[in-house]
């Protein structure tokens, strides 16, 4: 009986540590957004493994940009929808320009995604990065493929 007893408290002792982080990283502030271009280009990805950027020639951050055949109005307009459609809340848009930023749903991490139009190379630069942190465990990439299946599925 005592040792289900302590075992009892020390499963409500996780319980409660786990919810004070949650908790703690919820109201911890959310980083600033690192986004814009630079020469008419999105910026390269820092050194840490949560950025994906299809203009970024380091290797581990490379990704490729999202092509298209049809008009470059047509495509851009579907790849905001599908940005908003994914849970993206866009927060700046330009003719050649769109910024968005991705919330979690459980610890409330904020990651943006920035998308520039190529229509001289038919493609759409992507760059997605968290705001925080030093891995993302491959979300910014999956994210982008994500988009990119979608986009593809619309064509």
């Amino acid at each position: 009986m005592g040792k289900m007893k302590a075992t009892m408290h020390w499963v409500i002792g996780i319980i409660v540590v786990l919810g004070l982080l949650v908790i703690g990283i919820r109201v911890l502030p959310k980083g600033q957004a690192r986004v814009g271009l630079s020469s008419g280009h999105l910026n390269p990805c820092p050194d840490t493994p949560n950025c994906v950027c299809s203009e970024d020639t380091s290797t581990p951050s490379r990704i490729a940009p999202i092509a298209f055949n049809d008009a470059a109005e047509g495509a851009w307009q579907r790849i905001r929808e599908i940005v908003v459609f994914s849970g993206g809340s866009i927060q700046r848009e330009e003719p050649d320009y769109l910024w968005a930023s991705f919330t979690t749903k459980w610890l409330g991490f904020v990651d943006d995604v920035e998308l520039r139009m190529d229509t001289e190379h038919h493609v759409i630069h992507v760059r997605s990065a968290s705001r925080v942190g030093r891995s993302d465990l491959g979300v910014n990439r999956e994210r982008v493929e994500r988009l990119r299946v979608l986009f593809g599925n619309q064509s």
